[in-house]
């Protein structure tokens, strides 16, 4: 029975984004079966596009996530750009976790507050949310 990947499964093993699979798919470089909203590919189908074997992929493994909202209150437009650049720049290297940190800013100028929306690996986002704590508790 031929075996079959997932989109997601494919980006993996190949070290490649979700996007740039799906857009091998459409641009007709990598062949694959609708099966309702979502594509599988055959492993033959995925061995024709690298030229090589594919390895198995890996067992998979437990995953938790984190989702946190912190709401800032009293903050100007100054501080959040300040604040937005920091987490931005704190989120933009590897991760422990292996997948990146999701992070939304939604700043209310009127009733001057900050929400920061922050989906992640729960080590990371405790990291993320040690910065924040120190650079609000600097002002």
């Amino acid at each position: 029975m031929p075996q079959y990947y997932s989109v997601e499964q494919v980006a993996e093993l190949l070290g490649l984004h979700v996007r740039t699979v799906r857009g091998y798919i459409r641009d007709g470089r990598l062949a694959a079966t609708r099966i309702g909203k979502q594509y599988r590919i055959a492993r033959a189908d995925l061995e024709a596009l690298t030229g090589a074997p594919v390895a198995a992929p890996a067992a998979a493994r437990r995953r938790a996530e984190v989702s946190s909202v912190v709401r800032i209150e009293e903050i100007d437009r100054a501080a959040v750009d300040r604040l937005t650049t920091t987490v931005m720049a704190a989120i933009a290297g590897p991760r422990d976790g292996g997948r990146p940190l999701h992070v939304e800013a939604v700043h209310d100028e009127e009733h001057r507050t900050l929400r920061l929306i922050v989906l992640g690996d729960p080590a990371d986002t405790a990291a993320l949310l040690t910065i924040v704590h120190t650079l609000t508790r600097e002002n």
